[in-house]
């Protein structure tokens, strides 16, 4: 079960990297704002700014964290003992695909995919129940997105997003039911006052910390210079960025990343819990390009634990559904990975 897991991101970066490289050499893939308009003919703004990082099309990386304590693990619901845990490290798998089904100066619309699987690796998992699970499954999260930019004219665009993912400590496929579904979703309106500065605020229903909230989004893109500027999508990141060069840049930030774990636990109260795992990560990323539209990402930080809740009941926030929480040691990580890219 473990290796069709593992499997995934694999293949969905062999299928995805075939049909962005059929599509390599459309006009679709054109960035459209290097050509000048028709007189009369009514323009749009596009969806970057000058010397923002590439578009992933294709992504795959792997990510490592260092080891961390897993304190305060339940024996069982029947009993008030608990236990403590020391975990090795994380590995983590990531894969990602964003195709463009239209891509025009009138509307970009793209569909997508996405993998992120974890393995922990526990010092000790005893006979825990909870930790003997974590230490021979992977913790996943897979799900499909699409995005929709559309222009409204030379100043003012739409972004929509949405995405449904499946996560969970699953035993095998047969686990997988709505119970272990989430549904994301963004809804921005945006200003873009030149080349160098595009602005945007709306609302967004998110899991990115763990549990699911429905906060404002404000959205900031902005080029100060040939070397400096800034990419916001607040709450969720934020990072400033240095370009050595238009194939070489470095950035300083954060990511709040996260969702909510369907698993199977017979010594819970309900033999099942929703593990609500968010996680805030400080860091400094490195992006390189490699070979033509082929770009290296590096990066390193802290994984902050911002939580790590098993609720006895799906999406639950009362203090009576959880079963326990545990303040998780916040170990430095690294990560890198290879992206196909837009023009």
């Amino acid at each position: 079960m473990i290796m069709r897991i593992l499997n995934i991101p694999f293949l969905m970066f062999v299928m995805a990297f075939s049909s962005a490289m059929a599509q390599q050499d459309s006009t679709d893939n054109f960035d459209y704002s290097q050509f000048g308009d028709a007189e009369g003919v009514k323009r749009y703004c596009n969806q970057k700014v000058l010397n923002q990082t590439p578009t992933r099309i294709v992504s795959i990386g792997y990510e490592r964290y260092g080891e961390f304590h897993m304190p305060g693990i339940p024996v069982s619901a029947m009993l008030p003992a608990m236990q403590d845990f020391h975990v090795n490290a994380v590995s983590n798998i990531r894969a990602q695909v964003s195709i463009p089904v239209v891509s025009t100066n009138k509307v970009i619309w793209q569909l997508g995919a996405s993998y992120w699987g974890s393995r922990f690796q526990m010092a000790n998992p005893g006979t825990n129940l909870f930790t003997k699970a974590l230490n021979t499954h992977t913790m996943t999260s897979a799900g499909i997105n699409t995005l929709v930019f559309k222009p409204l004219n030379e100043k003012n665009f739409l972004i929509l997003q949405a995405s449904i993912d499946a996560n969970g400590v699953f035993h095998d496929m047969g686990d997988i039911s709505g119970k272990a579904i989430t549904v994301s979703g963004t809804a921005i309106y945006g200003w873009k006052t030149s080349e160098k500065n595009m602005i945007g605020t709306g609302i967004a229903r998110t899991y990115r910390a763990g549990q699911v909230i429905h906060v404002p989004v404000l959205l900031w893109n902005r080029t100060f210079n040939d070397h400096w500027g800034m990419e916001l999508l607040l709450p969720a990141r934020g990072h400033v960025r240095y370009n050595f060069s238009t194939t070489s840049m470095l950035q300083a930030g954060f990511e709040l990343e996260g969702n909510q774990f369907w698993m199977s636990l017979a010594n819970s109260p309900t033999g099942t819990v929703y593990l609500q795992r968010g996680e805030l990560k400080p860091r400094i990323m490195w992006d390189r390009k490699i070979a033509g539209f082929i770009w290296l990402n590096a990066q390193a930080g802290l994984r902050y634990n911002w939580r790590f809740d098993a609720m006895n009941a799906k999406d639950a926030r009362d203090q009576k559904q959880r079963y326990f929480t545990s303040n998780l040691g916040n170990p430095m990580y690294f990560a890198v990975s290879l992206n196909f890219v837009t023009p």
